[in-house]
Formats: structure tokens, sequence, C-alpha cells
């Protein structure tokens, strides 16, 4: 029998790793041998405790932006053989082997050397649903990994980019790949009256807050414009509120860009790869930690606490 080592989260802020039997690929189904996973903000609620969730955890999860090989098929599977690199839709690939089904994996060349495929993939779902367009004021609320890349999309798309976020090193970064302007992400008042001088009044067409909490909600309606529009693009798990009455007398329409049909995740991320093959997205300097399996829990207080020079970790089993 195949074993592996598998990442477990034992109980919130805590976890180890585990000797467990590998999974077997059943019909349908391609068994993955892992080179790697992103670490998602996404995994920080499970990481810090929340009431709904129960622990032990199961190995590998919520590992869910993995890529490898393709180490063994189940019966049925045409569309890939063993040895194809992949990245994979999954949910337990903090491990040194995952499965999904033969319908939930894209290829990925030798010569893209790592690929948070599920977060990729994401980052070009969200930009689709946004409908930005040459000439539109687009401002971007947190300058994260995902924040980052709509940069960057927006940006080649002929937007003109306004980005907020906390950290100078977000700030530079949003220029480099395309912003505008950049605005500290400090004071309230102060980034509204910056915005209404960068856009004559009109504020913006297009606001994208990719953050996950309150505060930078709630100033996302302030930011766009008369019917203009406002993406959600962050996690968000805990309880919100809105200021309906706002997003009303604006006429706002809002557009919630996650995303729960996988075949939809599937072609994000088939699109991703097109972008970071062509040169259109370049992930080098967006993936600036990287973690052995043993130290996931370092990956995870990192993401929690964003230290300088922070924009995304990769655990390489």
């Amino acid at each position: 029998m195949r074993t592996m080592k598998a990442a477990v989260l034992t109980a919130p802020g805590e976890v180890e790793v585990r000797e467990i039997p590998a999974p077997e690929p059943e019909e349908g189904e391609v068994l993955v041998h892992v080179e790697g996973c992103g670490v998602c903000a996404s995994n920080i609620p499970v990481w810090e405790g929340r009431s709904w969730f129960d622990y032990p955890i199961p190995p590998g999860a919520p590992g869910h932006e993995g890529w490898g090989r393709i180490a063994a098929v189940g019966s049925g599977v045409e569309t890939v053989r063993e040895g194809d690199r992949v990245t994979l839709l999954s949910y337990h690939a903090y491990a040194e082997f995952d499965r999904a089904p033969a319908s939930h994996v894209v290829r990925l060349p030798d010569d893209i050397p790592f690929f948070p495929g599920e977060s990729v993939g994401c980052a070009m779902n969200i930009f689709r649903r946004s409908a930005i367009s040459e000439g539109d004021t687009v401002a971007i609320i947190g300058i994260g990994f995902l924040g980052a890349l709509l940069t960057s999309l927006a940006s080649q798309a002929g937007a003109r980019v306004l980005a907020i976020s906390r950290r100078p090193f977000s700030l530079d970064l949003a220029r480099a790949c395309g912003a505008d302007a950049v605005i500290p992400m400090d004071d309230h008042g102060r980034i509204i009256e910056r915005v209404k001088e960068l856009t004559g009044g009109a504020m913006c067409r297009t606001v994208i807050e990719a953050t996950g909490h309150q505060w930078p909600l709630d100033l996302g309606g302030e930011l766009a414009g008369e019917r203009g529009r406002l993406v959600v693009a962050g996690y968000h798990q805990d309880p919100r509120s809105v200021n309906m009455q706002l997003w009303n007398w604006k006429g706002l329409d809002v557009v919630n860009a996650h995303e729960r049909d996988p075949r939809l995740y599937v072609e994000g991320m088939r699109l991703a790869v097109g972008a970071v093959a062509s040169g259109r997205i370049d992930l080098a300097p967006l993936c600036t930690h990287t973690y052995p399996l043993e130290r996931l829990g370092e990956a995870y207080r990192a993401m929690t606490e964003r230290p300088d020079g922070f924009l995304k970790a990769m655990i390489m089993p």
C-alpha cells in the first residue's frame, strides 16, 4: 500500500504531519503527486477556529491550490495520463498525494515552475464577472495576491486603476502591476476625498473589494459612483452588514464574484494557465514565501499576520 505524509489540523492553531495511506483513484479520477499547494486566505477561519468547524480536519484539508504530476489514473480516464503535469481542483492538497475527478484537472506546462491554480483561476473569474472595459475607473481595495492579479488584469484591459491597501509594500507592488494611483488604506474619510479628487467627483465605475473584511466592504459602496458596480471578491465567512440605503440610492450593481460550479472554476484555471504561459501574468513577484509541509503552521501564521514583504505562501511537500 502506498503511504504519504499529510498535514492535519488537530485543533485551532495546531497542525501536525502524519503518515497515512495514500488515496487510490476511483473510476473517472486521477491521483496526483503534489509538487506544491498555495495557502489561501480562506484558510484563516479554520486555522483560527470558528464554531462551525469540527477538529481534527481531514488530512490534507483545506489545501485547494495544488499542482503536480499524475501518479495514477482510474478506470475510464482518457483525457490525461500518468506523468502529465497538472493543476487540480481538490481540497486535500496539503499532502504528498491528492486525488480529483479527471474533469477537475488542467494540464500545466513544464516551464511553469509553480502554479497555485485555484487562486489564479479565481482571479480570472472575478475579472470576468467585473466586466471591466477600457477607460473605466476601477478601485481595488486590498492588494494581496488576488488584488495584485486583478490590478494587473484591469490595467491591461485599459482601465484606470486606483489601488487601495494598508501596507506600503502592497502599494509599491500595485504600482508595479500597473496601478495609476495608490492610496493608503488608513482613514475612511481621507480615502473618499482622495478618490473624489482623482475622479472629479464622479467616483468609480467599478469597485472590487478583495479583503474579506467589513470596513473595506463599507468603503467600497462609498467609492462606487452612481450606477456603478461593487464586486465582492473578498472571502467573507463571518456575518456582515451592508448599507442597503446607500446601495439603493446609488443604484449600484452588486456582484458576488465567487463561483460554486466546478466547471467554472476549472475554466478559470484553464484561462489562468494560458495567461501565465503567454506572459500576461507573472506569478514570480506574487508568490513570496515557500515552506515545507512540516512548517504549514508558520505559513498560516504568516498569512494571518502579513509581515512586511509577505503576499502568498506555498507549501512544497
